[in-house]
């Protein structure tokens, strides 16, 4: 079994958060922090250096490859902010055409600042992603 190369660590989110440059980045970082705990009913964990990570799940692979990893998180990045929503956006689309704006990527979505999007609509996002990765991955399974 190959291992993600990105692991929770025992790092302090808020240590991490108190670092993070712009001003606007670090409050935005702080909101998306106080936001994703809410919903998700977990705790951050730092995952690697960068990543504020919010629940835990395995993945097996067809290819035979597992491993874990965190259900929802962000990273305050130098360029932008990444929101991991690990299940896509396939399902999603007609709250992206609603969110601001943002990019996105296979299983993350970017955006400059939180004022540029309607937070209403990430909490939703959020919700949607929450219960799709609770049905596809339950807990303890």
């Amino acid at each position: 079994m190959s291992t993600n190369k990105t692991q929770p660590t025992d790092a302090s989110v808020v240590k991490f958060l108190t670092g993070v440059t712009p001003e606007q980045k670090r409050q935005d970082a702080f909101t998306l922090l106080e936001m994703m705990e809410r919903l998700s009913g977990y705790q951050a964990q730092m995952w690697g250096p960068s990543i504020v990570g919010f629940g835990q799940y395995h993945y097996r692979y067809d290819s035979g490859r597992e491993g874990d990893f965190m259900r929802i998180g962000f990273s305050p990045r130098k360029a932008n902010i990444s929101l991991y929503i690990i299940a896509g956006f396939e399902q999603h689309q007609e709250l992206l055409d609603q969110l601001g704006k943002h990019k996105t990527g296979k299983s993350c979505l970017y955006v400059n600042k939180l004022s540029d999007i309607k937070l209403r609509v990430l909490e939703q996002l959020i919700t949607e992603e929450l219960a799709f990765m609770a049905k596809k991955y339950p807990e303890g399974a």
